[in-house]
């Protein structure tokens, strides 16, 4: 069987040939990405329930400070504003960290499953609100199944997905983000107008849909088969490698892959256990856990600190208070540039690489970002001004569409080694919640008019956090492309993010005996294994 070399990295001792990609085997793979969208709608849906005349009547009080943005002299406090829309965050943050542990003991499948319902109950609390105190609850309930998807459907697409397509089948999870935004803002866009209850239940009430969906699909598809090898159950293991590459069980590509998954992990666990604590050893060297652990969250913490969220949570009463009209129609635009960008990363993740993306990108943010501030500050309120912001905050989400929105979740799903990948995506997918809840929080403080007033100037301060990103990426992030997980664990043991991308594989863990006993315990009709070989 022949195998033609689509890069450096395909070719060596240690280059491992995988199963042709099918297009059943790509579906099965790609289908996990439908969790982007619960995230997306319910990150999004907020937005614009804060800016409806229906939820300021019901939810707000009299308010004769803030006329612009009062409804009938009615609108809810800052402090409320801020707490409906980083407490979900808050919760996910929580839900994250313990379905780093569940995930170990169930499965990632049905880990993800179990957040889809967990998800549901929070949804039925904020459709039966109708005052602060139950709507809080709710989106803190529904943040906790949040944020058992969103920490583990990372790590199973990573662990399902062939090597030569993770990173944009990994990315298509951000694009199901992007469209659960759009579709948050276009439901918002159509019911905005009622001025009865259904303004913010309708919008609330359709992530059932969402959930359904998601919880109904993964429970067709198989487990991911490195959980079954950390579980030693190899037979199990080697079905469910199967079904996803669309092979069967007995043949080469099938028995080597599961033969290198099991005899890595047996390496791994020579040096380590799968604890919380493992999860910090080692110290900084170069096949230290704390070394990929920072790198997992520093990059969520970072994505934060891109500012993204401030558009997506905050943007139509952004654009109210800087005087732009049509502040709805303004948002379903920023959500279809969302949506329209980020299908780029699925060709450029694999093309170019995860590190370039990531440097490029963050300049690229920067820029858009400062300019936005510039002219806001000098000419505020005026109609070149407000056109200005539009155009250049449309630019800053196609830099944000297309580079950090997908890698920092690639990178995140292939820096960690088997043993603690649960745990550190875990952490990784904690640090991105928390630092999503403290700035979803702050945020009003420093813009709303009766509080700290900043208006378009806070995109000085987006602008200098997001110069931090470029820095963080050139220094820390290597180059991940074209390798297996596996693989990646080796790399990252034998250089620096900078010499990253010049690494190959140089050999293999598993040998003809492992091979033999993996054919054995799956019961692999064949009595000698043949080697997969290449032709360079």
């Amino acid at each position: 069987m022949k195998f033609t070399p689509t890069s450096n990295r395909d070719q060596g001792a240690g280059a491992r040939v995988e199963a042709p990609v099918t297009m059943k085997a790509y579906l099965l793979c790609a289908f996990a990405a439908f969790g982007g969208i619960l995230f997306g709608y319910d990150s999004g849906y907020i937005s614009g329930v804060l800016a409806m005349d229906y939820f300021k009547l019901e939810f707000g009080h009299p308010n004769s400070t803030d006329t612009t943005n009062a409804y009938n002299g009615y609108l809810y406090h800052t402090w409320e504003k801020s707490l409906i829309t980083s407490i979900l965050s808050a919760g996910t943050f929580f839900g994250a960290l313990f379905a780093g542990s569940v995930s170990d003991w169930i499965g990632r499948r049905d880990t993800v499953i179990a957040g889809c319902g967990v998800f549901t109950v929070g949804v039925i609390m904020q459709v039966a609100s109708t005052e602060v105190g139950l709507l809080v609850a709710g989106r803190i309930i529904a943040g906790l199944g949040v944020g058992f998807v969103s920490a583990t459907i990372i790590m199973y697409m990573s662990e399902i997905a062939p090597k030569g397509v993770r990173g944009a089948i990994v990315s298509g999870y951000q694009f199901a983000v992007t469209i659960g935004l759009l579709l948050a803002s276009c439901v918002d866009q159509g019911t905005h107008k009622r001025m009865d209850s259904g303004s913010y239940r309708i919008p609330i009430a359709l992530q059932f849909l969402w959930a359904l969906i998601l919880a109904g699909g993964l429970a067709l598809l198989p487990e991911s088969p490195r959980y079954y090898v950390k579980k030693d159950r190899v037979e199990k293991a080697a079905e469910a490698l199967a079904t996803l590459r669309g092979q069967p069980k007995e043949s080469d590509f099938v028995q080597q892959e599961l033969a290198e998954l099991i005899a890595n992990y047996r390496h791994e666990m020579e040096n380590m256990n799968s604890s919380w604590l493992d999860c910090f050893s080692g110290g900084w060297s170069p096949s230290g856990n704390l070394r990929r652990v920072v790198l997992g969250t520093a990059m969520q913490c970072f994505q934060q600190f891109t500012g993204i969220n401030f558009i997506f949570y905050y943007g139509t009463t952004f654009f109210q208070q800087v005087g732009i009209e049509n502040s709805f129609l303004i948002s379903v635009i920023t959500n279809v540039v969302n949506v329209v960008s980020t299908p780029v990363s699925f060709w450029t993740i694999e093309k170019i690489g995860r590190r370039p993306l990531l440097i490029y990108g963050a300049l690229g943010m920067l820029v858009c970002e400062f300019i936005v501030a510039i002219v806001g500050t000098a000419a505020a309120g005026s109609h070149s001004a407000n056109i200005v912001l539009i155009v250049f905050v449309c630019i800053y989400i196609f830099f944000f569409a297309s580079t950090w929105g997908p890698a920092a979740w690639v990178v995140i799903g292939e820096v960690y080694p088997l043993p603690i990948r649960a745990k550190g995506v875990a952490l990784a997918t904690a640090s991105n919640w928390l630092w999503n809840f403290v700035l979803g929080y702050v945020t009003p403080y420093m813009v709303d008019a009766d509080e700290g007033n900043l208006g378009a100037k806070v995109f000085f301060v987006w602008g200098s956090t997001c110069t931090l990103c470029a820095l963080f990426a050139y220094f820390m992030v290597p180059e991940t492309k074209g390798l297996s997980l596996e693989q990646v664990d080796r790399m990252l043991e034998e250089t620096t993010p900078q010499t990253s991308a010049k690494w190959v594989p140089h050999d293999r863990f598993a040998d003809e005996k492992t091979i033999q006993d993996v054919a054995k315990a799956t019961g692999a009709t064949a009595t000698k294994i043949q080697v997969v070989e290449q032709e360079v």
